[in-house]
């Protein structure tokens, strides 16, 4: 019998994930990355509740924390990097600032690749061009000029996805107000094992992570009501990062002196709203369907765990060689889009809270900081328990689908 085929657009960590589980219950998947190879890079993300519980159901919870950066916590610092409030890291699967499970993007992207490699292809240094949904499957264009036919394909790309306009032609994001550029640093001396958090005034803020490789992860954060500073070429954005942060004070200096050699991705922060996430033989995954930003402290939990969703529901609506993808994709949405909502529901003034713009408002966040890392305080999970814990273990998962496919399964 020959098994229902997948294209999946996307080597990120949600189209990893999807080729995992397609892959375990017997799908035949193909899997197409635009870059050349999988991308390594990548800043530290975290994984929590729901997405931790699909891990441990990928066996892979373990290697996952066996390459966690080290970030033994969040410290807040003044002008002069001398701590504010402190806040140790969790011990649990979801609570706060740090989580337990903190891993760079692409070292987890890369941990979940090396379970498919048997059963799954990938065309690296190509992309989806054009498609045309069938009665009988999708017939796929690349853009090196090859085509292909598959029973379903599955948008797993990021915010800005190219492919998504194949589901939804409306406008989806919503810009947060933010921008953030990450970049790589060397570490040195005065680094250490904390992810130190300092806020300038006019809405920026600049902070310093470590990482289990050697070197410092860097973020510039600042608020503006301009959009497009994203769409500038690298020396464009250089400029502009120089001028804002040219007076920000504490370790902006060196992290601007970083820009010349150092690897860099920049950001324009937005959600991502549709109706739909799905049209015909098409579904959308990840950020591309969903993204709640990197501020909900949600985006990884969400991939990993929507897409254990997406491809079990692909399953349990196949029958022989022949998928229901309606029903699929029908359930996927009931299930995932009341765990996304409330996701994407940040907390009261958010971002901009987190970067205040006024000495005043500095003032007034340094207060909350450290009365909210006062021992009373930390005691009831004050501030954990509104800003730093995300809604990441308020979600059932569906059951794993058990046999070759749904048909065996019943």
């Amino acid at each position: 019998m020959p098994r229902p085929s997948v294209l999946i657009s996307g080597a990120s960590v949600t189209g990893t994930t999807l080729a995992h589980w397609l892959g375990r219950y017997g799908f035949a998947t193909t899997v197409v990355e635009r870059f050349d190879q999988l991308r390594e890079e990548g800043h530290n993300v975290d994984v929590r509740g729901a997405g931790r519980e699909v891990l441990r159901r990928m066996g892979l919870e373990d290697a996952a924390l066996a390459e966690n950066t080290g970030e033994t916590g969040t410290v807040f610092v003044d002008d002069d990097g001398a701590p504010i409030a402190s806040f140790a890291a969790s011990t649990d699967d979801t609570t706060g600032a740090t989580a337990e499970l903190e891993i760079l993007r692409g070292r987890l992207a890369g941990l979940i690749h090396d379970t498919t490699t048997a059963d799954t292809e990938y065309l690296f240094g190509d992309r989806i061009a054009d498609l045309q949904d069938t009665a009988d499957g999708v017939e796929v264009t690349f853009a090196s000029g090859a085509t292909r036919r598959f029973d379903l394909v599955l948008v797993a790309e990021g915010v800005n996805s190219r492919t998504r306009r194949f589901v939804s032609g409306a406008p989806a994001r919503r810009y947060l107000g933010m921008y953030c550029a990450y970049l790589t640093i060397p570490r040195t001396a005065e680094d250490d094992d904390t992810w130190r958090w300092y806020n300038a005034l006019g809405g920026r803020s600049v902070n310093l992570r470590p990482d289990n490789v050697g070197t410092t992860r860097a973020l510039l954060n600042f608020l503006s009501d301009t959009r497009g500073i994203d769409q500038l070429d690298r020396d464009g954005q250089v400029t502009i990062l120089r001028r804002v942060f040219a007076d920000a004070g504490w370790a902006a200096p060196r992290v601007l002196a970083a820009l010349d050699d150092a690897p860099f991705y920049f950001e324009d922060l937005a959600q991502v709203h549709l109706d739909r996430w799905s049209r015909g033989r098409v579904a959308l995954a990840g950020d591309a369907a969903h993204c709640a930003s990197p501020v909900s402290g949600m985006g990884t939990t969400l991939g990993v765990t929507g897409a254990y969703v997406l491809a079990t529901e692909i399953a349990r609506a196949t029958r022989g060689d022949t998928v229901d993808h309606r029903a699929a994709f029908d359930r996927y949405e009931e299930i995932l889009r009341p765990y996304v909502a409330k996701a994407q529901k940040l907390p009261p003034g958010v971002p901009g809270v987190a970067n205040p713009r006024t000495r005043r408002g500095r003032a007034l966040f340094r207060t909350a900081l450290r009365v909210a890392a006062s021992a009373p305080a930390r005691k009831i999970g004050s501030l954990g328990g509104r800003y730093f814990t995300p809604p990441a273990d308020d979600f059932v998962l569906p059951d794993v689908v058990t046999g070759r496919l749904a048909s065996a399964a019943g």
